[in-house]
Order: structure tokens, then C-alpha cells, then sequence
């Protein structure tokens, strides 16, 4: 069985599309580009997908990742294509690699957001930047189905920076914050910092941000980057061909000693 890990982008209106949207049109995808899928066992076989920490509806994303298993090996930027032709556009497969390695989902530990704060000032939200860091801890709250649910919102936030959005005249104000914060539980979204925000600066833009997460992945300590969790699965194969040139080499007629 060869299990290939791939990454996927929701841009677009089709960041509104749900995570079990997606997996419909996924598994759709899969159909047409005929990959030879391994199923699991039981009354209702479905196919082998491991999905990993998906974005919330509504969020844009560059960085979603999945896993799938197959009984027939398959080259991992041919099934890429193949399945990239096969997704709507907005859904893309922008990456693929051949699993060499375990425990994909315990390299996602950290994410980086962009949020877009039409009608807000890069001023604006300096100073509330500069409020929601300097607090110990930030209380917000998030309704869930067992009622509303107060946490802290400050300890999971390992960046916070605001900037003005190059791409608009002076006059039409809109601040972009970047926002790296660590995977914990509960879990500390985009929009529970919007509202540890709203708590200690009163910063409230006119209408709802735009998020996009940029990248996912292992978190550094020491430099506080979000490396790419692919790229232990791509060093191993890149380390076991010359390996594997070696072996071949070794074991073609006329090559050992008279």
C-alpha cells in the first residue's frame, strides 16, 4: 500500500465550501482521475483519506493538507495533476509527496493567518496589536453546542503584526494583520483573537475580516517559523535515491571484482 500526502488551497468563494463539502468533492475527484483507492473494511466501504486539521468554513486557505492510501504505486505529481484537473478551481492541489514518514498530523502544531481589516487603519490596529500582547491573558468567548465557553485567548499567539495593505489608495482604509498561533486545545482561532481584540482596544472593523491561512506546519521555537511539514516525507525519498542508485549499481553484471 503507498500512502501520498498532498496539499490543498480553498481561494476564493470557495472558502465558504464546508470541510464535509470538500470531501464529497474529493472523493468525486478521486472517481474521475480513476486513483486506485484503498477502502476500509465493513458494511460501508469508504475510501482511505485522512484529513488533517481543516480550516473553518468561511477561512481562505494556501496550506490544507490530506493523506491517502493506495493498493497500486503512483507518482506523486502525476496523481497530483490528474487530481487538480479533476477539482473545481478554487480547490487546488498545489503539492504531493509520497509519505515516508509517520505522524503527519503531529507536525501541524502551529498556523500563519493573514486577516484583511477593510475600513480599519494600519494606526488603528497598531495600537490595538500593541494592547492585545502586552495583556497577560486575553478572556473571550465562543458559543458551542454545549453553550457559550470562555478561554484565553493571548497564550497561544506566538506572533502578532499589523501592517497597511499595499493594494489600497490612502483614502480607503484597510490594516492586514499576520498572526501565527500555536495549535492547542481548546483551539485559538483567527476570529477569537478578533474578539481579544475587540476586548482590550475596542477594535471592531465595519465588516467581517477576511482570513486566509498562509501556511501550517512545525513550529520553531527559535525562530518562530512555521516550517513546511512535507519536507521530512521529500528529504527521505531525495536521501534514498542515491541509495538506491548505489544498490543497482552494486548488483549490475560486470561489476565486481576479476
Amino acid at each position: 500500500m503507498q500512502r501520498i500526502r498532498l496539499r490543498y488551497t480553498k481561494r476564493g468563494r470557495l472558502r465558504f465550501t464546508s470541510h464535509r463539502d470538500f470531501q464529497r468533492a474529493f472523493e468525486r475527484a478521486l472517481r474521475r482521475a480513476e486513483v486506485p483507492m484503498a477502502y476500509s473494511a465493513g458494511f460501508t466501504p469508504h475510501p482511505k483519506v485522512s484529513y488533517a486539521n481543516a480550516a473553518p468554513t468561511g477561512t481562505g486557505s494556501e496550506a490544507e493538507y490530506l493523506e491517502i492510501a493506495l493498493t497500486e504505486a503512483r507518482d506523486p505529481e502525476t496523481l497530483r495533476a490528474l487530481l487538480d484537473e479533476s477539482l473545481p478551481a478554487g480547490l487546488d492541489i498545489t503539492d504531493a509527496v509520497e509519505a515516508r514518514t509517520s505522524g503527519l498530523a503531529d507536525r501541524l502544531t502551529a498556523s500563519v493567518w493573514e486577516l484583511r481589516l477593510d475600513g480599519v487603519t494600519a494606526k488603528d490596529a497598531e495600537k490595538a496589536v500593541e494592547a492585545f500582547l502586552a495583556a497577560e491573558t486575553v478572556e473571550v468567548q465562543r458559543k458551542t453546542k454545549n453553550g457559550i465557553r470562555s478561554f484565553d485567548a493571548r497564550s497561544a499567539v506566538a506572533e502578532l503584526q499589523a501592517r497597511s495593505a499595499a493594494d489600497r489608495p490612502l483614502d480607503n482604509a484597510c490594516a492586514i494583520l499576520r498572526l501565527v498561533v500555536r495549535h492547542v486545545t481548546p483551539a485559538v482561532r483567527p476570529d477569537d483573537v478578533l474578539s481579544g481584540l475587540r476586548a482590550v482596544a475596542d477594535l471592531a472593523p465595519p465588516v467581517p475580516a477576511a482570513v486566509t491561512r498562509l501556511a501550517q506546519g512545525l513550529f520553531d521555537e527559535e525562530s518562530g517559523t512555521v516550517t513546511d511539514p512535507l519536507a521530512p516525507d521529500r528529504e527521505t525519498v531525495t536521501a534514498a535515491a542515491p541509495a538506491a542508485a548505489a544498490t543497482v549499481s552494486a548488483t549490475a553484471p560486470g561489476t565486481g571484482s576479476a
